[in-house]
């Protein structure tokens, strides 16, 4: 799956869930293309994408 939940994406790339949502707040990561709110209302965010901010890439 590309999406992950804040929880897991934290875990799994060593980023702070603070930074991550600092990072949405921010508008750096952009609603639809880096993270996205389910119907549930949780927060996912888009590895693939969120690898190529991380690379200079356009997502």
């Amino acid at each position: 799956m590309k999406w992950k939940t804040i929880d897991k994406f934290s875990a799994e790339s060593g980023m702070s869930k603070e930074s991550i949502r600092a990072l949405k707040k921010k508008g750096i990561w952009r609603e639809k293309i880096h993270w996205i709110k389910a119907a549930n209302g949780r927060i996912f965010i888009n590895y693939l994408a969120v690898e190529a901010w991380i690379e200079g890439k356009p997502a």
